[in-house]
């Protein structure tokens, strides 16, 4: 293990390394130019604003939030916040006006640094409409403040509010700071429920970053792209492992712009979730679909190749033969590089993948192209990583890598994975109940997670929560059921009914510009997404192209009806959480007719 310096001094330490070298990039959109940010300018900035929050009136292990989409600003205020002894409250972009209340009124939150006109608008609101809340500081300059709006300010006006009579203050606060004390209370996303706040110390972050050290191969000639939350745990904890290797971190403003900010930024590491791949999966295949007769033959061809050199020998720890090596070096120089050069990642590194199940069929492409994905499993209470695939040892396809030093892993009723160790959450902030159910009294985390654990690695079955009975007494396993069928190019979402019922059944959302092409050529005229959806030839076809997926699954797996549905589940809706989840809830309530219809009889 390396120890690396506390995140209050963190980066200080690396700007007396790194010197005007870039610590960061961001898109200027108004000049449409990527911009960096020096070391020394982040560690300049964040002890300006340490003393601007001491001149706000901002307490020792006090609550600040940070209600914005990605930006710089959002890390300069983490790190500002450290050094102070004071704790940061990461809210999703997307939260709503009740989640926003919720947390300022759960949390006492006084002050929130806020990201563009949405952020503020909702946050506003809230504070007009009576609350813990004192202040709001604007990131974006751009916003428009609201009339009646007397006590914001924009973040570089809040910015000289600090003086360097301050800083006395702040290095006694940074010399204060104790492994036991709070850094961050992550609210997570709540699938059944509202948010519980999970507290993470900053003897969990210190622990996690040494113990990632030497697993993955970083080092300060990386340029890693982060368009994932920071407020998401996997994306955050990646940042400051980042930082601390010397990276030069490309923050993506724009979740939609992603690609193309790959294709400008041409990044060597990137931090991903399962559903970003599959869109890649799906847009290549779509690509290969449509190539000439000689261009698709070359791209399979190479695709083969590379499964058979990466997964069949690479990953195995073995090594290939000469005629094999040969074989893929051609294509790898060639046609793997030009799929690569179309993505930005002609200089890819890793890309560790986590949140979710990996379907079979998107890591194996993504392997066989050549793209290390390193597979990870954790959760925000477990300050990110339990497992994660090791470049240097055997990986299986399916498997969600080897247990992370440090971390104690068991397994208890139903294969529920277990965790305990220094970077397991103690509990959630000011609900001591519910820590109480999710920790027992000899300190075991229960995940709700089922797994086992073979050959030294880690492989996930299922959501304890999720496990569904039909009417006849067996279980399904929806997620197992989901990730294999969300391959299917066809297909954008899909969610399993099952629970009390006597078959499987499915709510599906289409692709659907994919899907009207096709009906197209077959002569089936649809003018809207309602018609597409309803139409029984198309619906016959989505279903043709599911029982061809399922074949391996068990009769009782088996999905026997669909229903297509003509808009995507939506966040507005409480149909999904901020970080994308389904809440099954909720959808089996706004689509109750349409799952009663599927199991009325013939």
């Amino acid at each position: 293990m390396q120890n690396f310096s506390p995140l209050p001094i963190l980066v200080h330490e690396q700007a007396r390394i790194y010197g005007s070298r870039a610590a960061m990039r961001y898109c200027d959109y108004s000049e449409g130019i990527w911009k960096d940010i020096s070391w020394n300018e982040f560690s300049a900035r964040i002890s300006k604003l340490s003393t601007s929050m001491l001149a706000l009136g901002v307490q020792e292990q006090e609550n600040v939030a940070v209600f914005s989409q990605n930006m710089p600003e959002m890390l300069l205020v983490d790190f500002a916040a450290y050094a102070i002894r004071a704790v940061t409250i990461p809210m999703y972009a997307t939260s709503s006006e009740m989640q926003v209340k919720y947390m300022v009124s759960d949390a006492n939150i006084r002050y929130v640094f806020v990201g563009e006109q949405e952020q503020y608008d909702i946050a506003f609101r809230v504070l007009k409409h009576g609350s813990s809340l004192e202040k709001l500081i604007i990131f974006d300059k751009s916003v428009v403040r609201n009339p009646e709006d007397q006590i914001s300010l924009y973040f570089e006006d809040f910015l000289m509010q600090g003086n360097v009579g301050l800083l006395p203050e702040v290095q006694r606060r940074t010399a204060a700071v104790q492994p036991s004390d709070l850094a961050n209370i992550l609210y997570t996303s709540g699938t059944t429920g509202l948010s519980k706040g999970v507290m993470l110390t900053h003897r969990m972050y210190s622990t996690a970053l040494s113990a990632h050290y030497g697993v993955f191969p970083l080092s300060d000639k990386d340029v890693v792209l982060n368009f994932l939350p920071f407020t998401h745990v996997l994306e955050r904890g990646w940042a400051y492992l980042c930082i601390a290797n010397g990276c030069t971190l490309a923050v993506n403003l724009r979740p939609a712009d992603v690609l193309q900010s790959m294709r400008e930024v041409h990044p060597t590491c990137m931090c991903a979730v399962p559903r970003f791949w599959e869109k890649v999966y799906d847009g290549v295949m779509d690509r290969i679909e449509k190539s000439s007769p000689v261009q698709k033959s070359l791209l399979l061809e190479a695709l083969r190749v590379g499964h058979e050199y990466n997964v069949d020998y690479k990953m195995k720890g073995m090594t290939p033969p000469m005629g094999l090596r040969m074989q893929y070096s051609l294509y790898e120089s060639t046609i793997i590089a030009f799929l690569k050069k179309q993505l930005g990642l002609e200089r890819a590194n890793f890309f560790p993948t986590a949140g979710a199940a990996v379907p079979p069929k998107v890591e194996d492409f993504v392997r066989s192209a050549g793209l290390r994905m390193v597979v990870g499993y954790g959760l925000t209470e477990s300050t990110a990583t339990v497992s994660i695939d090791h470049l240097d040892k055997k990986t299986s396809l399916g498997s969600v890598g080897r247990i992370l030093d440090g971390v104690e892993v068991s397994f208890g009723e139903n294969n529920e994975i277990l965790l305990r160790g220094d970077t397991i959450t103690k509990g959630y902030y000011r609900k001591a109940e519910v820590t109480e159910r999710c920790i027992d009294a000899d300190g075991w985390f229960h995940t709700g997670d089922a797994g086992y654990i073979k050959d030294g690695e880690l492989f996930l079955t299922d959501r304890i929560k999720d496990m569904f009975k039909t009417s006849n007494g067996k279980y399904i396993a929806p997620q197992l059921i989901e990730s294999k069928l969300c391959v299917d190019k066809y297909i954008d979402q899909i969610v399993v009914v099952a629970e009390q019922r006597k078959f499987v059944s499915a709510l599906v959302i289409p692709q659907y510009d994919l899907l009207k092409e096709l009906a197209k050529d077959y002569g089936v005229e649809c003018h809207s997404n309602e018609e597409l959806c309803a139409n029984p030839r198309v619906v016959k076809f989505m279903m043709y192209r599911i029982e061809t997926l399922q074949q391996e699954f068990a009769h009782y797996e088996q999905i026997k009806r669909i229903t297509l549905l003509p808009e995507p589940f939506s966040l507005e809706k409480g149909e999904l959480t901020n970080t994308l989840k389904v809440k099954r809830a909720v959808l089996y309530n706004n689509y109750r007719e349409q799952i009663e219809k599927m199991y009325e009889e013939e």
